[in-house]
């Protein structure tokens, strides 16, 4: 009987950490984040093994950019949940970010970063976050780091292989970091011409302001609101051409 009464007195605890917990993604998403931290760590207290807590604790912590705290609920996700892709994508994501908070101490991060990512790309050979940090990692670090552009060009097909614009989108980036203007143009092109999106056109044009052509970041532009119709796209276009005048 006391077993039983015990069990009922927890129930309603467990069933509001259980409600709070679903209204912190809402929370973040709103940018709330302040508000999304503290109720995910009163569930934590009565349910410190909660992953998906503990999840979105991380999550709260960097979008707030408290990369230390973000590193530590990632870290243990990693240690609870070694198989677990995102886990370790998301604990590199944020030692990456201290990495670039405080470049003199960056080295000490680089190699833990790149294993994380390499870990979950291996474990889930769908995840494209991944694949994407991987691009940019190993085209962003020195050749004595570890760079490498041929590893870049590697992810860069993993990624092509399960978005034919992503991987077009990564090549570009490739392309462009690497001072080969024509071939980043012509994979930003094939983005556009095979998605179609805003994302596309955007890189595209940021691409074309970068090499300094803005009539040809203006064609795209226009090219860009005849399909989207967007507000933001006009300003954009008058930006330019007040620039031009």
């Amino acid at each position: 009987m006391i077993y039983r009464i015990l069990l009922l007195l927890q129930l309603p605890l467990c069933v509001m950490g259980q409600t709070s917990l679903e209204q912190i993604p809402s929370l973040i998403e709103n940018k709330q984040f302040e508000l999304a931290e503290k109720q995910v760590a009163e569930v934590l207290k009565t349910n410190p093994e909660n992953l998906k807590a503990v999840e979105l604790l991380g999550d709260a912590y960097s979008h707030q950019k408290k990369w230390d705290a973000a590193i530590e609920e990632y870290n243990k996700l990693v240690e609870a949940a070694p198989k677990n892709a995102n886990y370790h994508y998301k604990y590199g994501g944020a030692l990456g970010m201290k990495a670039l908070e405080n470049k003199m101490k960056s080295i000490g991060f680089i190699g833990d970063v790149k294993d994380a990512f390499l870990t979950a790309a291996e474990l889930d050979p769908n995840h494209m976050g991944a694949r994407w940090a991987l691009v940019e990692l190993y085209m962003q670090l020195p050749g004595i780091l570890g760079g490498s552009k041929t590893k870049a060009l590697k992810f860069a097909n993993e990624l092509e292989a399960l978005s034919k614009v992503d991987g077009y989108l990564a090549k570009g980036y490739i392309y462009e970091y690497d001072d080969e203007p024509e071939l980043a143009e012509k994979h930003y092109k094939m983005a556009v011409k095979t998605g179609g999106s805003l994302l596309c056109y955007d890189k595209l044009t940021q691409f074309y302001l970068g090499q300094n052509q803005p009539e040809k970041a203006l064609a795209n532009l226009y090219e860009a609101y005849k399909k989207h119709q967007k507000e933001s796209l006009l300003k954009q276009i008058k930006a330019i051409e007040d620039k031009l005048q």
